[in-house]
């Protein structure tokens, strides 16, 4: 399998440069970003033998079989489109629109080509949210609740590097993006109720920085999401899953129970690198002529209540 990374020296395109190169069999033959002596630096560094500023000029080529877009969010929906129109396969990083219109441009696409799409949902991946679904697969847990945090400190327009991007990223259409795709996996359900209420928007950026969602599924699980771009402390997004059968939290990788007592995944993946298995997923999808997990239809339930999140707050 031989792959473009498009975006490939921001923060995420390098974690999965990274990610690929753990995976048998797996060759990134082309890199793009818009800056060409940074995409240059990167490919010789990296022995890539291709690099490019434009996504057009890697899909013209034959040693290119499939595209990972770590591209800005609101580049996703017509790269994804052109991506397919080349005959190729393609995965989109999280989130794979910032609309619901153009997450269904993409589902439309897919369906007209045939060929594998998959949104970047990294938390199905993740081995401590493996574990809970393996469980609550099994019938051995059920989720009353999701408590979840997701916190940063970015008062500037700054990426996971610390440099500046050049597009302004969104707490609900990225962030809650996340949690809102894993609420509805893990419980089965689509949320039959969804609103959102958002702190006051920054002077220059134009978005919110603090966020509240709260959901609820026709059987009664609930979800509570804290959203902040102003929390100056500990970072990351921190989950708490209260179930008919223990609590668990979610910390990254790792997981523990209500007591802090941390659980063993070493058994529930071949890595603990949530980026390196949604990447083998998507490489097995196309080798094996399935859907994968993450599939964009499948991805567009979360994608309809974000909109309808958003139709709530305004």
């Amino acid at each position: 399998m031989r792959i473009c990374v498009a975006g490939a020296y921001g923060a995420f395109g390098m974690k999965h440069l990274d990610a690929l190169d753990a995976i048998d069999g797996v060759t990134v033959t082309s890199v793009m970003g818009p800056t060409a002596e940074k995409i240059e630096a990167l490919a010789k560094k990296r022995g890539i033998g291709h690099w490019a500023t434009t996504l057009e000029d890697c899909l013209a080529r034959d040693d290119v079989d499939a595209v990972i877009l770590a591209t800005p969010t609101q580049m996703h929906a017509d790269q994804a489109i052109m991506t397919m129109r080349a005959g190729k396969p393609v995965f989109i990083e999280i989130p794979m629109s910032d609309s619901l219109d153009d997450a269904r441009r993409i589902a439309e696409v897919q369906k007209e080509t045939g060929l594998t799409c998959m949104a970047g949902q990294v938390r199905r991946f993740n081995p401590s949210h493996q574990w809970i679904k393996n469980k609550i697969d099994a019938g051995e847990l059920k989720i009353q609740q999701m408590d979840v945090q997701t916190y940063f400190f970015r008062r500037t327009n700054m990426n996971a590097k610390g440099e500046p991007r050049s597009w302004t990223d969104h707490l609900l259409w990225h962030h809650a993006c996340h949690t809102v795709d894993l609420f509805q996996y893990q419980t089965g359900e689509v949320a039959s109720e969804a609103f959102g209420l958002q702190g006051p928007k920054h002077p220059d950026l134009g978005i919110a920085m603090d966020m509240s969602i709260g959901m609820k599924t026709p059987s009664g699980a609930i979800c509570t999401l804290s959203l902040s771009f102003n929390n100056d402390g500990p970072l990351g997004t921190f989950f708490r899953y209260i179930c008919d059968n223990g609590t668990y939290l979610a910390r990254y990788d790792d997981l523990y129970d209500g007591y802090e007592k941390q659980i063993d995944l070493s058994d529930v993946a071949v890595s603990n690198n949530g980026i390196e298995l949604i990447d083998r997923e998507f490489i097995a999808a196309i080798e094996e002529g399935r859907k994968p997990n993450g599939d964009c239809h499948d991805v567009l339930a979360a994608m309809e209540t974000l909109d309808r999140i958003e139709q709530s707050m305004s």
